[in-house]
């Protein structure tokens, strides 16, 4: 094997998955939702995709729009009591059919969240039938890892899904640097959003 080959081999796959999302109404449709939303969001999924729902929540929340995750085995041990009426879930699951994340939608209507956005691939995902809004992650998506097994290609797409969704939300809602750095005000990018706020506020006076 070369190493160097095969890494850039796994790159390019997963980049070229990504490129092949096709944005449509329904992307458009999810990000208008969130915005205008009345209740609370929050993201779910297990496993690679419960990593990455728990990444989405966290962006949302630096970058003007408040979640949390709620890991849908834990769901079914209290945490239901998060859910109330006016809150739209955003479930990842590439093949839709995991049984934790199904479960949670389902008795999540039994707590008036009527909206669910779903992000999955599989055609037959039965998380599509549960959702509101369906953002295709694209069919038959092959994993980047020898096996076709290790969820690789498809949390690459997911990702990527989630940062259009966000950086969408923020500009949108015209949220700036200031807010930005109010959240987010440790750290590296706490001090470049101070500094940035300083020399915009100088540049006003």
């Amino acid at each position: 094997m070369n190493i160097q080959d095969n890494m850039s081999s796994i790159i390019k796959m997963e980049s070229d998955a990504i490129a092949n999302v096709k944005v449509n109404d329904e992307f458009e449709k999810a990000v208008l939702f969130i915005q205008n939303r009345t209740g609370k969001v929050i993201t779910t999924g297990i496993g690679k995709a419960g990593f990455v729902a728990n990444r989405f929540a966290a962006t949302l929340s630096s970058t003007g729009t408040p979640a949390f995750y709620i890991h849908p085995a834990e769901a079914g041990h209290g945490d239901l009591g998060m859910l109330g009426e006016g809150d739209v879930i955003v479930a990842f699951s590439t093949s839709g059919k995991s049984i934790e994340v199904v479960e949670m939608l389902q008795m999540a209507a039994e707590f008036g969240v009527n909206h669910v956005i779903g992000v999955t691939s599989h055609t037959d995902s039965p998380l599509r039938d549960l959702s509101t809004f369906t953002l295709d992650m694209g069919p038959d998506i092959e994993e980047a890892c020898p096996l076709n097994l290790t969820p690789s290609t498809s949390i690459a797409v997911m990702s990527a899904i989630c940062d259009a969704i966000s950086l969408t939300l923020l500009d949108l809602n015209e949220f700036t640097k200031e807010e930005y750095g109010r959240r987010h005000h440790k750290g590296y990018l706490g001090s470049v959003a101070r500094t940035a706020h300083k020399y915009d506020s100088e540049a006003d006076n």
